[in-house]
């Protein structure tokens, strides 16, 4: 069976990779950016392993003999499901297997904005880390006693919120369906936005979502607030965001994911000193790789079996 892994793999995992033609599994590693290869191996290919380039009509068109899509993470945003239907071509995903890193990567977003590590870093590079202006001082805040807001409450927000709480912080969420929880208190989502002096996001995209933290939203945040997305880019109004960091109203962002990916080196939003930024790995770390690709190869074996998959979507 063909595989074609589109991203790419460090030595570690490449060698994990070679190892699976035991299971006769033919994996293909495929770099984003080299489209030759993809197209090449695509004409051939049985299953897709997606992890962020979109997979459009075009793409699908492209591979006569694709049967699965296999998400390597949870959103299927970035996945033609109709296309997918049409051609009877299987979707699954795999919930659950990058939440610890993706609750890490949260966490360090919010240290990282209170703390304006960032520029610490930067000053302490080129040997000003000792004589940066007493005035920033004011503006080194610890998330003990902060209310920290979270959007969606996904197995994501629920390694979160413990944390946050032993932390000494004050933990409400808002999800769209009503739950029941020890750390949290649940609330709706202007009260959240309202009361939460730092607001994360942890809601897929469609829909109903996309722009949902937009100019009316962030001008009802709290003055001060901190802003945290790890979760898809099209969430927020980047163009009200920049305007609210700029102008103080919010005091900063801790941002993985973004509208237009990669993010142009000339976007607004990398000119404020306020804002932290990674390019969309807040799910990459070992753990995740190594439960990703049990939960691919097992769903690779139960499509060459003809058993049901796991996390099927389409």
């Amino acid at each position: 069976m063909k595989v074609v892994f589109h991203y790419d793999a460090g030595p570690a995992l490449a060698a994990s990779l070679r190892e699976l033609s035991t299971e006769g599994l033919d994996i293909v590693v495929c770099p984003v950016d080299d489209r030759d290869r993809f197209r090449h191996h695509m004409a051939d290919a049985e299953v897709l392993w997606h992890v962020l380039e979109p997979v459009t009509r075009s793409v699908l068109d492209a591979a006569p003999r694709l049967r699965l899509i296999q998400k390597i993470g949870v959103g299927v945003n970035t996945i033609d499901l109709a296309a997918a239907a049409a051609r009877s071509i299987r979707v699954a995903n795999m919930p659950g297997t990058n939440s610890p890193a993706v609750a890490e990567a949260t966490l360090a977003l919010m240290l990282a904005a209170l703390r304006r590590t960032p520029g610490f870093d930067a000053a302490t590079r080129r040997g000003e880390g000792w004589s940066w202006d007493p005035e920033l001082q004011d503006d080194l805040l610890e998330i003990g006693g902060r209310c920290v807001g979270l959007v969606g409450y996904g197995s994501v927000p629920a390694i979160v919120a413990p944390v946050l709480a032993a932390l000494g912080a004050e933990v409400i969420a808002h999800t769209r369906f009503p739950r029941t929880d020890a750390v949290a208190t649940f609330c709706s989502l202007p009260e959240l936005l309202a009361r939460a002096d730092i607001v994360s996001l942890h809601l897929p995209l469609d829909d109903d979502t996309r722009h949902l933290i937009d100019a009316d939203a962030i001008a009802s945040m709290r003055p001060g607030a901190v802003l945290v997305n790890t979760a898809r880019g099209g969430l927020v109004d980047e163009n009200a965001l920049f305007d609210a960091l700029r102008s103080g109203h919010l005091r900063a962002a801790g941002l993985d994911t973004f509208q237009e990916e990669p993010l142009p080196a000339d976007h607004p939003l990398l000119g404020l000193d306020n804002v932290v930024v990674t390019p969309h790995i807040a799910w990459l770390t070992t753990g995740t790789l190594d439960r990703s690709v049990d939960v691919a190869v097992d769903n690779c074996r139960r499509l060459r079996a003809g058993q049901p998959l796991r996390h099927r979507v389409v």
